[in-house]
């Protein structure tokens, strides 16, 4: 049985009009027997909570049954120590969402639940599939005349757990490595039947996954920040096209496809936490040494450097390290604004940016400035915030951007905005700085990107900036977030059995 604690929907942003990247999903899972699995999981999808806040869940074996607790909030809303306490077993899943592919509403929440014939299986999905419109068919083919109608779900992920429900001959681990080859897309997958804890990642690699160990079990994680959380070692990645079974008899691997690496290269700009290591490499160290490549192919004379927080932090740092500007705060971040159960009225969304940031006068009047953020995505927030700074008596306000223009949507993962709303894609750069009515505007090179992460290029999704997208796409009806949706198909069912 699935069970929701409340009805609450969450708006995308405070303010919904001028959405920025939105974050793809976290997933974590933990194999450990005599230890408190969901408060492990509990605190693993609070360390990934930046990847995700539309909905949160928990799936947890005792290894007779499965349990999923699962609602629509912030991983801190949905769960409390009773709901913890009452989700005993050895074994668990979690995945905190933003939906890619399926509406935001609570039969999208994962982990998602299927029923098999020797048990049962639970998934988490962080990612986005190219070919979910393939599947569903591939399903219809395999459950012809089988009644579905209890698949309220619209998401791929809840294609791929139909899927591995359908392999009636087969156990949980069978069926995976007769779907896994199938399946085109981002995925980096956690799931379980009663007895065994699984993982899985698509071929090029394109979302991060990590192993890890704890002392008495094993965990799997989007990033390797949650496993410093729950006091896991890091052991290493779960490679591309590489399926793992974590059971009594302790860890396997399977290949079920070569590999071909295309990690995302915008998990290093914005996506991952600083603290997080993909590739070796440490995230903040990534961005900081983006900010020194902007102060030398960008200089500006100036007085100060700032951050937009948080994840403009590194970059500016680095930035300020290089040109000798010396470094400051000069924005203050309300770190509880973001997604929220009120929506706000016309009036307090007139306020714009103000909600999420505000200057500090004493810092930034007088002074010229060097603003440094992440990226530039449809420009308002940007325009709005040097209008601010003006406002506040800085001298001057020169934006640099820790990322390349931003042309192309992302299919893997990534909510940009449509290509027609991205502010980048038919202007030029100095357009749009006076577009924003910024002093100067810089981005960092494509190049420079690259060759910070220290990642070979070949070895990296870079869609969003050059448009050369690694897994083939399908025709525009067969891709898209509510392709599996009605139009006007808005219910939201609280039980599923």
């Amino acid at each position: 049985m699935l069970v929701a604690r409340g009805d609450g929907q969450l708006t995308h942003d405070i303010d919904p009009q001028d959405r920025g990247p939105q974050d793809a999903c976290g997933v974590f899972g933990v194999w450990a027997p005599g230890e408190e699995v969901a408060k492990l999981t509990y605190f693993g999808l609070y360390a990934l909570q930046h990847r995700g806040q539309e909905s949160a869940g928990i799936a947890v074996s005792n290894g007779r049954q499965i349990l999923v607790y699962k609602d629509m909030g912030l991983v801190s809303q949905v769960f409390d120590e009773s709901t913890l306490e009452s989700l005993k077993g050895e074994i668990a899943i979690g995945h905190a969402r933003y939906s890619t592919t399926g509406s935001s509403v609570w039969q999208n929440a994962q982990p998602t639940f299927r029923p098999t014939a020797s048990g049962s299986v639970a998934l988490g999905h962080n990612g986005n599939l190219t070919n979910t419109a393939e599947l569903v068919d591939l399903l219809d083919q395999r459950t012809a005349g089988e009644s579905r109608q209890h698949e309220t779900a619209t998401s791929d992920t809840a294609a791929m757990a139909s899927l591995l429900a359908s392999y009636r001959d087969r156990s949980v681990e069978e069926a995976a490595l007769e779907v896994l080859p199938k399946v085109r897309g981002a995925f980096s997958l956690v799931f379980m039947d009663e007895h065994t804890l699984y993982a899985a990642r698509d071929p090029q690699g394109i979302r991060p996954l990590v192993l890890g160990r704890l002392e008495r079990g094993w965990v799997v994680a989007s990033e390797t920040a949650a496993l410093d959380i729950v006091g896991a070692s890091y052991i290493r990645e779960i490679e591309p096209g590489e399926f793992i079974a974590i059971d009594e008899n302790g860890l396997r691997s399977e290949r079920f496809a070569e590999a071909a690496p295309k990690g995302c290269i915008f998990e290093y700009v914005y996506l991952a936490r600083p603290d997080t290591t993909i590739n070796d490499q440490r995230v903040f160290s990534v961005r900081e040494r983006i900010g020194r490549k902007l102060a030398n192919t960008a200089p500006v004379e100036a007085d100060l450097v700032i951050p937009v927080p948080e994840s403009g932090t590194p970059a500016a740092i680095g930035y300020a390290a290089e040109s000798g500007i010396p470094f400051g705060h000069g924005l203050v971040k309300n770190s509880y604004v973001g997604r929220t159960f009120i929506q706000p009225s016309q009036t307090i969304r007139q306020l714009g940016i103000r909600l999420k940031l505000n200057p500090l006068r004493d810092v930034v009047a007088g002074k010229r400035l060097v603003v440094v953020d992440d990226s530039i995505v449809r420009g308002n927030t940007q325009r709005a915030l040097v209008r601010m700074l003006r406002e506040f008596g800085a001298a001057e306000v020169h934006v640099r951007i820790s990322s390349p223009p931003v042309k192309w949507p992302c299919f893997y993962g990534i909510d940009f905005a449509s290509r027609a709303e991205l502010i980048a894609n038919g202007i030029s750069v100095d357009e749009i700085c006076r577009s924003i009515g910024a002093d100067s505007l810089s981005y960092v090179e494509l190049d420079d990107l690259v060759e910070a992460t220290q990642v070979p290029k070949d070895n990296l999704c870079r869609a969003c900036f050059d448009g050369i997208y690694p897994v083939a796409l399908p025709e525009d009806d067969l891709i898209g977030k509510h392709l599996l949706e009605l139009p006007a198909d808005t219910t939201t069912l609280k039980v599923i059995q």
